[in-house]
């Protein structure tokens, strides 16, 4: 004897597919969900370690400008300590040198000759005065430039003016200041060693009579 179903096998089956494709779905939004939660968390881990990384590098740098203006600072203090230094330097090194000029001063001016004004200049040294004739001043710039102490001086102004009785000439000398041995160097200087050694006139008969 046949058997006949004829209970609705066919909406059970569809609700039954139904429910597998429901339970598919949300088996696939529950692992979309998880794994974007897993990547979110991954990048911000990425960045939370980048921003660390950077704060540490604000931290460094900010370190580094300390430093840059401290050397800044010191760097200009010791550009000071060097300039004072080195007008120390140079004021112990021209104390000798005004003793030594006031004292060639005295020494160098020849009679009928008055120093009226005396004025310095860095290295260079402006002399004004009276003499009696051009012959003294000119006797006293020969002296000045055979001192040492003072080099190439140069008259500027000479000129017969009243004033002074017996000393009718008014003269402007310009001097440089300078030291023996700076002297002596300058014109070392100046010889040209290649430069042949000519003999003299009686260097050849006392040659002669050796070669005899």
């Amino acid at each position: 004897m046949s058997r006949i179903n004829l209970l609705p096998w066919r909406a059970e089956r569809r609700k039954q597919r139904q429910k597998e494709f429901g339970a598919m779905v949300g088996i696939a939004a529950a692992v979309g969900v998880a794994l974007w939660f897993l990547v979110n968390m991954y990048y911000n881990a990425q960045i939370d370690g980048q921003n660390e990384r950077n704060a540490f590098l604000q931290q460094q740098i900010a370190a580094v400008d300390s430093q840059i203006t401290e050397i800044e600072a010191l760097e200009s203090q010791r550009a000071r300590l060097l300039a004072r230094k080195a007008v120390i330097e140079e004021l112990q090194g021209n104390r000798s040198q005004m003793v030594h000029l006031f004292d060639q001063l005295v020494r160098t001016i020849p009679d009928g000759v008055l120093l009226t004004s005396l004025k310095q200049e860095g290295q260079s040294l402006t002399l004004e005065g009276r003499s009696q004739s051009n012959a003294r001043v000119s006797t006293y710039m020969r002296s000045l430039d055979a001192s040492g102490w003072m080099t190439n001086p140069q008259l500027s102004v000479i000129e017969a003016r009243d004033g002074v009785p017996g000393l009718p000439y008014a003269f402007t000398l310009n001097v440089q200041l300078s030291t023996p041995a700076a002297k002596e160097a300058a014109a070392a200087d100046d010889v040209d060693p290649a430069m042949p050694i000519e003999a003299t006139p009686d260097a050849a008969p006392a040659a002669e009579g050796a070669a005899s």
